[in-house]
């Protein structure tokens, strides 16, 4: 999803690219878009690169000009720190972004700080197994009777599987899925699983569950919802760092106490 925004007062103008997205997992295409922002004049490239981290997705090396990710999410990974970052090659940029973020006294608290660092310490390890884990997670709901659809990257039916092999070389744990039935089933569903705590963040040790329309995408017309594709019965998952055998195990008993036979 890209948005293009300009400010007088500094003359530039910036495209901001989330990718993937939240909630439905689709990519840009960073170099294109590096490509048509060199034809204008003091056009900045952000990423949002929070789904994907550094680990598996660095857009700085795409021509990005700035990568921003919550650090709240994968980067600390331990659901104990609210802090976002942004990264650039520009030494000129940084030092007016340096200038503004002092100035404006928005700053971590230096026990912050020291979260983040720890757990940037293990992202590699953490991201590997956020992998195995989701992949394995896409693999199972894309044949199963009680699931509608899944959107994940990784998998080779994605819309945007090509992009994803170029840019990226790996996935995070995010992982969405349709459900069979309406929101009924949706909310047996939330009402029944285990190992996933129902919430709106992502990014942690912990398996965790979203149901965008009545929650992140909640504040979206309904009639906006329904031209994204976020119905009522999607689901997100941040698949976590737990078995994947107890993760699999409690999908599927959820899965089959929301869905009944007669809607296979």
């Amino acid at each position: 999803m890209s948005y293009f925004l300009y400010s007088p007062a500094t003359s530039f103008a910036v495209g901001l690219d989330r990718t993937p997205t939240n909630p439905l997992l689709r990519l840009v295409d960073i170099p294109a878009v590096v490509a048509v922002a060199r034809k204008q004049k003091d056009v900045l490239v952000v990423v949002d690169n929070t789904f994907a981290t550094p680990y598996f997705q660095r857009p700085l090396d795409l021509g990005a000009d700035i990568s921003m990710s919550s650090a709240t999410k994968y980067i600390n990974g331990h659901g104990d720190v609210v802090m976002g970052l942004t990264a650039m090659n520009d030494e000129a940029l940084y030092k007016r972004l340096h200038f503004t973020l002092y100035a404006g006294g928005a700053c971590p608290s230096a026990f912050d700080c020291y979260l983040v660092n720890r757990g940037m310490k293990t992202l590699h390890v953490r991201m590997k197994e956020h992998f195995r884990n989701a992949m394995a997670v896409a693999n199972h709901l894309k044949t199963h009777p009680r699931v509608e659809s899944v959107i994940y990257p990784g998998l080779p039916e994605h819309p945007h599987h090509e992009l994803y092999k170029r840019q990226m070389k790996g996935f995070s744990g995010m992982v969405t899925f349709k459900l069979k039935g309406n929101l009924e089933n949706a909310t047996k569903f939330l009402q029944t699983i285990k190992v996933f705590t129902l919430a709106e963040s992502l990014g942690g040790f912990e398996s965790l569950v979203d149901h965008p329309a009545l929650m992140t995408h909640a504040s979206v017309p309904p009639e906006q919802r329904k031209e994204l594709g976020i119905d009522d019965t999607l689901l997100r998952l941040s698949v976590g760092l737990e078995d994947t055998k107890d993760i699999i195990e409690d999908l599927d008993q959820a899965l089959a106490a929301a869905v009944p036979d007669s809607l296979l």
